[in-house]
């Protein structure tokens, strides 16, 4: 059964091969294997180990070339984001999400860079932390996706994803793709963000950025009222009374206050706040949400309001703008499909450098599976259902007949003989083992710092 009809195929096919042409122009550096990776990766919806990614038809090449591609390869970045932005769907408002997911490599001690991170368990009593990486994403919400019947498409198109160092937090490394990405949309675009960055010091680092928030916050959080005017004595006033999320008797009387039934969740109740703002961002006002499910009694979400903040030039109007939010939990979707279908976390690289190109080389071959949707056949195994509007395991499923009528870019590789080997003679060195990056929190941070200025005075 055929996702589109057979008039719009032809187009989309032809749009599909000038991708893959200007994606090729965007590796600068052992171009044919690192595109024969991205086809051979397409092929592969099951991946028992990384050097198999080799035994597919379309990689021509021995599998020690994996290795050696990723180890030489390089990528235009500023150039590839310029061809994701030029294939993104036309939209009246662009709709951004971003958030951050790790990289375990818990074993890899000769790995540079590893940190402390949080990866949810589902053991309980286990704490939730992992060793490795961490990754930001940004990315735009299809449009097919922005529709009130909440999910039936499940297309993210991701702009960015890069390697949070070290040295930076998730909340800098956010703001910095937030910022690179809005100098080249026309349209001032609406982003959205999990609770981790409904914080005081997110807020600051988006201040100059042509982009409207919608952010989570955690209900354990408070804000600060605007200030009363100043009464000509002493200092003015910077925060006006706290509003505590967890003591309703800091509330006060909502400015605005609806109660509606939503086709998905029932009866909804949304009460609304102004003029308020975080502590250490005073100068940022939020617009403040409840929302309310009235149906949801005896779950597990049955005493909870859901808080949301919003940081922009117009306020929202309408009752029902909130649910913009929803399309947030898209890139939870597309960061389970990257490490079970694309095999993003499948490889054990030895540098940081070597895990930031496959990362790259994963998020070329979603796009083409998003630019593939609508000319794939649907081959559903026999367990499963046909589908109308083709997800992305489908399209994966299908590739293997679109890439071989469309054929590839990448030269046929030339025969090089048989390497020297090892030189006789030459020592064999053992390589660096590195430490696990323990960062600190900024209390921690100064303390330290106090300490060490201390033990530096004379006696």
């Amino acid at each position: 059964m055929s996702s589109q009809p057979t008039h719009t195929a032809q187009p989309q096919l032809t749009r599909l091969i000038r991708f893959r042409q200007a994606i090729y122009s965007c590796f600068l550096r052992a171009a044919d294997v690192l595109f024969e990776i991205v086809d051979a990766l397409l092929l592969s919806p099951h991946l028992p180990s990384f050097p198999e990614l080799s035994c597919t038809p379309l990689f021509r090449r021995q599998w020690y070339s994996l290795y050696e591609g990723l180890q030489d390869g390089q990528i235009d970045q500023p150039k590839l984001l310029e061809t994701f932005l030029a294939y993104l769907p036309q939209t009246p408002r662009p709709l951004l999400v971003g958030d951050h997911t790790a990289w375990p490599r818990c074993q890899a001690r000769t790995l540079e860079d590893r940190s402390f991170l949080h990866q949810p368990t589902p053991i309980k009593g286990q704490k939730p932390i992992t060793i490795g990486h961490s990754y930001s994403t940004l990315g735009v919400v299809a449009l097919s996706a922005l529709s009130l019947d909440h999910r039936k498409d499940s297309w993210l198109l991701p702009l960015l994803h890069e390697r949070i160092k070290s040295s930076e937090t998730p909340s800098e490394k956010a703001a910095q793709q937030l910022k690179s990405v809005c100098k080249q949309i026309k349209q001032r675009p609406l982003a959205l963000y999990d609770s981790e960055y409904g914080s005081g010091v997110f807020v600051n680092l988006t201040a100059d950025i042509d982009s409207d928030l919608w952010f989570r916050l955690r209900p354990n959080r408070k804000l600060r009222r605007r200030a009363a005017s100043y009464c000509g004595k002493g200092r003015p006033a910077i925060h006006g009374p706290v509003f505590r999320f967890s003591d309703h008797t800091t509330w006060g009387e909502a400015v605005e206050e609806w109660e509606f039934l939503d086709p998905k969740l029932g009866r909804v109740r949304v009460e609304r706040w102004n003029d308020l703002h975080f502590e250490d961002a005073p100068k940022r006002e939020i617009t403040l949400f409840g929302i309310e499910r009235m149906d949801a009694r005896g779950t597990r979400r049955d005493p909870k309001v859901v808080w949301l903040g919003y940081c922009g030039i117009a306020l929202p109007s309408d009752s029902r703008e909130w649910r913009e939010y929803l399309s947030r939990f898209i890139i939870e979707h597309w960061y389970r499909f990257i490490k079970q279908s694309l095999h993003w976390t499948k490889p054990r690289l030895s540098t940081p450098q070597q895990m930031e190109l496959w990362s790259g080389l994963v998020v070329v071959a979603y796009w083409q599976l998003w630019l593939a949707r609508g000319v794939v056949e649907d081959s559903p195994r026999p367990w499963q259902k046909a589908q109308s509007e083709l997800t992305p395991g489908r399209v994966h499923q299908a590739m293997g007949g679109v890439l071989a009528s469309i054929g590839t870019p990448a030269r046929c590789p030339k025969p090089r003989g048989k390497s020297g080997g090892w030189p006789r003679g030459r020592v064999r060195s053992k390589r660096v083992r590195y430490k696990v990056v323990k960062k600190q929190t900024q209390k921690a941070a100064r303390s330290n710092k106090q300490a060490e200025e201390k033990d530096d005075l004379p006696p």
